[in-house]
């Protein structure tokens, strides 16, 4: 469907932000002022407080506005990736943050070199306070910082190493076009990335088979290019990394959030080790269906034969509300907000950017993307995405600006905690056998896709670097060959490991942000904690963890998630997570 013959109801409101063009324009060119300005306080933070403070504040007030015009081109690029005009103001605001980075390049470099006495006594005064944790962090990295020439190299080399995932997105989203398929009454249907997921949950084993090998048949011929844009990927974090004096890739980026490498190895080893509980409900899927062996094309579909949830867009809303009630009446009514006033744009139009994503500044609404079907797992992706708003929301009525950005490690936690408090609702209020067997399988796949799949990414992204740190390039051929090996570790002893899963990485855009899965898989971990947590205590759990929504970036994350309530430090954490998902294969097993 073309976006223009969707109702305006179903569509977020981001030329809020941006009235007209001119309104664009008079930002870009803030920006620009303030990029000058930046410019008369090199070399001289100091000589006095005042300049110290007027750099940062200038650089935080050109950071603000930069946020939003980045945010806004950039979701209205996709909106249609087809059309070009967007693409085109999206690549100039690009282009305008990297100048921003390289006007700014030398701050870091000249607070670290100052005079720690002095800098101590800035800090003192009363404006300049405000700036304490900001400086303590950059404090935090002084042994993984460069001069200032070679800061601004860095900086000026940002628009270089974001080339690959640029191509990947250009070529996932905007060039490839997959082949037709007959769906289950016949009909020729184009796969596209929304529907593949609808198609492999298919009651029609051969529609899922031929929707499996249509897409993959396409990833086949492109291999080789999807292996040069995320070799390429790769060894941009590499040579970040390596510049900027890590052990690793990995090193290098846990060390942004304060974690440590331990936490991301013991939740390889935790899952590791919890593989059999896997094995044993894939092995009581395929009995269920009745197969003699189960392919990779037939773990996503559902446990209830001719049984299925259709839900509209509509009856989601009232299901959320009902859903998210535990979290008491102020969180509800930013979720009305959401639904009412413009926040989602809800289906999917030709040239629409695939999936979803919850985005927005600190000056506007914590919007999200949709590409919503009318079935079960839109109505989680749906909530999930109302989690991440809901941080954005709380944290930005609470923090500054310059405190008001959470890290990506506890990003996970706040959109899963609000999927667990759905699937809970959803359980109780099953009435048919038919229907607690469906919803069992949906925990289940929440559990599998999140913890044991997205682990399996991590481990692929550590191989990855591991081998390319070696010395080792990665060729097509490599990439696969690691993939491969990995989903025969994860389901090769209850599922037949298809050739052409194999090709898999090529189709994943996480891959492209450097070791992000493994927080998905943390994240799941913690909120199944918290979300217990919120059930069982009530109003006092729901107002620390609304502490911790609002605690934005004004903090660590393991900090933050410890004042919740859980420590994502010890592998417990996620050993006691996985125990309920063994726990709910023993229960599923009962109910079949």
């Amino acid at each position: 469907m073309e976006r223009q013959k969707i109702e305006n109801q179903y569509k977020w409101t981001i030329d809020e932000m941006y009235p007209s063009e001119s309104d664009l324009n008079k930002d870009i060119d803030k920006v620009k002022e303030l990029i000058d300005k930046l410019a008369s306080y090199k070399g001289k933070l100091a000589e006095s407080k005042s300049n110290l403070y007027e750099a940062l504040h200038t650089s935080e007030d050109a950071g603000r506005i930069l946020e939003k015009l980045y945010v806004y081109t950039h979701m209205k690029s996709h909106e249609d990736t087809r059309i070009n005009d967007n693409q085109g103001k999206a690549t100039k605001i690009d282009m305008l943050s990297t100048e921003l980075s390289m006007a700014t390049s030398y701050m870091v470099p000249e607070i670290i070199s100052m005079d720690e006495a002095k800098l101590n006594e800035y800090l003192q005064d009363e404006k300049l306070s405000f700036y304490k944790k900001y400086v303590d962090e950059i404090l935090r990295v002084k042994p993984h910082t460069l001069s200032e020439t070679e800061e601004e190299i860095l900086a000026a080399a940002s628009d270089l190493t974001a080339i690959p995932e640029n191509v990947y997105d250009m070529m996932s989203y905007a060039d490839m076009q997959f082949p037709e398929i007959e769906d289950e009454e016949g009909k020729e249907v184009k796969l596209t990335h929304a529907n593949f997921s609808l198609f492999l949950k298919s009651k029609d084993r051969r529609v899922r088979k031929d929707a499996f090998e249509g897409l993959y048949s396409v990833y086949e011929q492109y291999r080789n290019t999807f292996a040069s844009t995320l070799y390429g990927g790769v060894k941009s974090e590499i040579f970040y990394a390596k510049m900027r004096k890590y052990e690793s890739a990995l090193q290098g980026s846990l060390f942004n959030d304060d974690i440590s490498v331990d936490v991301y190895e013991n939740l390889i080893k935790s899952v590791s080790e919890n593989i059999p509980a896997l094995d044993k409900y894939i092995d009581l899927k395929k009995k269920f269906l009745g197969l003699d062996e189960i392919h990779m094309y037939d773990l996503y579909v559902p446990l209830t034969g001719d049984f299925d949830m259709k839900i509209t867009y509509e009856e989601a809303k009232e299901i959320i509300l009902e859903a998210l009630k535990p979290m008491g009446e102020e969180y509800l009514s930013h979720i009305k907000d959401a639904f009412e006033n413009g926040w989602i744009d809800v289906y999917e139009n030709e040239g629409k950017q695939g999936g979803a994503y919850s985005w927005g500044c600190y000056d506007s609404k914590s919007y999200i993307l949709m590409n919503y079907h009318d079935d079960l797992n839109s109505l989680f992706t749906l909530i999930h995405e109302l989690g991440h708003s809901m941080h954005s929301t709380y944290s930005k009525s609470t923090q500054d600006y310059l405190y008001s950005s959470y890290k990506i490690f506890v990003a996970e936690v706040a959109s899963t905690l609000n999927e667990l408090l759905l699937i809970n609702y959803l359980l109780k209020k099953s009435n048919s056998k038919e229907e607690k067997i469906y919803l069992l399988n949906y925990y289940l796949e929440q559990f599998r896709t999140t913890v044991y799949r997205q682990t399996m990414f991590a481990e692929f992204e550590k191989i990855v670097h591991e081998t390319v740190e070696g010395g080792e390039p990665l060729t097509a051929e490599g990439f696969t060959n690691i993939y491969y090996k990995l989903n025969e570790k994860y389901y090769g002893k209850s599922c037949v490991v298809d050739e052409q899963i194999g090709l898999e990485w090529a189709r994943i855009p996480h891959f492209y942000s450097n070791f992000y899965v493994y927080k998905y898989a943390t994240g799941f971990s913690a909120a199944s904690a918290l979300s217990k947590q919120i059930l069982e205590e009530g109003e006092t759990a729901v107002s620390r963890y609304k502490e911790f929504l609002k605690s934005g970036g004004s903090d660590y994350p393991l900090n933050q998630l410890r004042a919740a309530g859980v420590d994502m430090e010890k592998k417990e954490s996620v050993d006691e997570a996985l125990s309920v998902f063994a726990d709910l294969v023993d229960e599923l097993e009962k109910e079949l």
